[in-house]
């Protein structure tokens, strides 16, 4: 479904070598079966953000280290120490999917609000942003990530989707 703030992984400790890997120090009830992760969240000036999984190993019980993909380098996650990183679930999105055919799909909120219509997808190194042309007239990026999409219905080409609280003000 989303991100759900009580699922806490743990916390990243520091930077482990030169190619990006962060050590997170678990939460004690991880510490005997840590789920297979896609992804996770990376809580950064108190929102989530979404990271796709590179790379995964649990050197002992108490902590795992993980390489995000598009953050190879240790200078790009050092920024990221001391903050908490979250398990996420949700529906899943094949990569594969002709993602251009989202162009023109309506975004509907959670709660049923129309946000605007997609305008342009946009690669970034482990995700994509849809730029969404608001009911306001104004451009909104999106994060494109399984946990924030509820239903996508391609019969009407609706998208409806989880918007993180104050995603506008980052825009």
């Amino acid at each position: 479904m989303s991100y759900e703030k009580h699922i806490l992984l743990g916390k990243i400790t520091r930077v482990y070598g030169f190619n990006g890997v962060v050590t997170i120090k678990l939460e004690r009830n991880f510490s005997e079966k840590i789920p297979e992760m896609e992804s996770v969240y990376i809580e950064i000036d108190g929102r989530p953000v979404p990271f796709f999984v590179k790379y995964a190993e649990q050197p002992d019980d108490i902590s795992i280290r993980l390489q995000f993909s598009g953050y190879e380098s240790d200078l790009k996650m050092k920024e990221f120490v001391g903050s908490n990183v979250y398990l996420t679930k949700g529906v899943k999105i094949s990569r594969s999917d002709d993602m251009s055919s989202l162009i023109n799909y309506k975004v509907l909120s959670g709660e049923k609000e129309m946000i605007g219509s997609v305008i342009e997808l946009i690669e970034q190194p482990g995700h994509f942003l849809l730029n969404i042309k608001t009911t306001r007239g104004k451009e909104l990026l999106l994060p494109l990530h399984e946990d924030l999409i509820i239903s996508i219905d391609k019969k009407r080409k609706i998208i409806e989707m989880i918007i993180p609280e104050g995603i506008d003000e980052i825009n």
